[in-house]
């Protein structure tokens, strides 16, 4: 089963291209549209996850942008990715020990910069 990430329009910048978000994993997209379509990641966020993002005209008529509630998942479930599903980030590795530290340092990895032994 995918998983399905719900973007979010944030702005339309000076340059002309919409930048998106997922507030779920943090992925950060900017978008060109036609006739010179471009899409730019920021921050890659679950590369794994499927994300959709739609601009309804008739949604959020005040802005002129934005999706209703559920215009994503529907979108999404329209083009057969399931319903959009908001799965947890698991949790980052932990930092090597001591231990670690001295055997990356013996075969030459400094860990962030630290003097690992």
């Amino acid at each position: 089963m995918r998983v399905i990430h719900e973007m979010k329009f944030v702005a339309r910048l000076a340059s002309g291209v919409d930048e998106w978000s997922c507030p779920t994993c943090g992925r950060r997209v900017t978008l060109r549209r036609l006739p010179e379509p471009e899409l730019t990641v920021l921050d890659p966020g679950d590369d794994s996850a499927v994300h959709v993002g739609v601009i309804e005209p008739a949604a959020g008529a005040g802005a002129g942008v934005g999706p209703d509630a559920g215009t994503a998942s529907a979108t999404a479930e329209k083009y057969g990715l399931g319903p959009v599903q908001n799965v947890p980030r698991p949790p980052s590795p932990p930092a090597p020990n001591t231990a670690d530290r001295r055997w990356l340092a013996e075969i030459g990895i400094d860990w962030d910069g630290d003097a690992a032994a």
